[in-house]
């Protein structure tokens, strides 16, 4: 069905409550690369039996990680082809440090569906709180819909990060493993356009592409483990824009500006002459 922006913005969507693993939160640190080096003993504490480290990027999947379906985008007002769809952005507001296990309920709404013409896209915003009602994160997403804008929306607005005028701090090379999409599906993310080659060519592409929320998972705790010191609590606010794919196997260049307070990256495809992966990355500190 066509896109309906009077029903869709404002959308209140089902509930999820949920709970999560010490063994979860582990699978996802080697999902996004930590722990690489099995001889390097700092990165044991992402893998710890009991009180392994949480990166505030395993908010994007705690609510899912157990899905064994694929996705749908179906949503009220919404109803759109999974091939057609891409991950625009995303955003990760931790309150305080993320727990190795618990239980919690997200709720989410649609915040905005806005019509580029060409391609529509559809920003969800949710809060996720503790058994207690203390909130534990927030996130604000957006997806990318291919075909689907030209029904009357608002066409929105794209936030840009001004980047400083100077060579980058830090570079991060960042390698992702041939099978890392199908490591990171285990987290929840069943999108078979991440591990069919008949689906992804469909899509448009020549074979399977990476999760852009690996990508985001991966830079973040590059971020963390060698510009932060390995302190997953150091990170108040994580965000990105996803401006093209990677495919698993390449290397990801992370350039890193140090803005005071907060922490501002690109991240880049060595093997295709630094094509873009990631853009518009904010860390913010604690």
């Amino acid at each position: 069905m066509p896109i309906d922006p009077a029903v869709a913005v404002g959308a209140e969507l089902p509930e999820v409550s949920f709970e999560w693993s010490a063994s979860d939160a582990a699978l996802y640190n080697l999902a996004v690369g930590a722990a690489a080096d099995p001889m390097d003993t700092t990165g044991l504490g992402y893998i710890h039996d009991v009180t392994p480290k949480v990166l505030p990027t395993f908010a994007t999947v705690a609510a899912g990680f157990h899905t064994t379906e694929p996705p749908k985008v179906s949503f009220p007002g919404v109803d759109i082809d999974l091939a057609k769809v891409v991950h625009g952005s995303q955003q990760v507001s931790a309150f305080r440090p993320l727990p190795a296990h618990g239980k919690a309920t997200t709720r989410t709404r649609i915040a905005e569906v806005q019509d580029k013409g060409s391609a529509a896209v559809i920003v969800q915003e949710s809060v996720t709180s503790d058994d207690a009602g203390q909130t534990l994160w927030t996130a604000r997403s957006s997806i990318f819909a291919k075909g689907e804008g030209g029904f009357g929306g608002e066409r929105g607005s794209s936030a840009k990060v001004d980047y400083p005028d100077r060579a980058p701090d830090h570079r991060l090379l960042v390698a992702t493993l041939p099978q890392q999409a199908l490591l990171y599906r285990l987290c929840g993310d069943r999108n078979p356009l991440h591990s069919d080659p008949g689906f992804a060519s469909g899509a448009g592409f020549p074979r399977p592409i990476l999760h852009g929320l690996c990508t985001y998972g991966m830079v973040c705790r590059a971020i963390i483990d060698e510009v932060l010191g390995g302190d997953v609590a150091a990170v108040a606010d994580y965000s990105a824009s996803f401006a093209g794919v990677v495919f698993p196997g390449e290397t990801l260049e992370v350039a890193v500006w140090d803005d005071g307070a907060r922490l501002l990256a690109t991240a880049t495809v060595a093997e295709r002459d630094g094509a873009k992966a990631l853009a518009n990355v904010v860390c913010a500190r604690n």
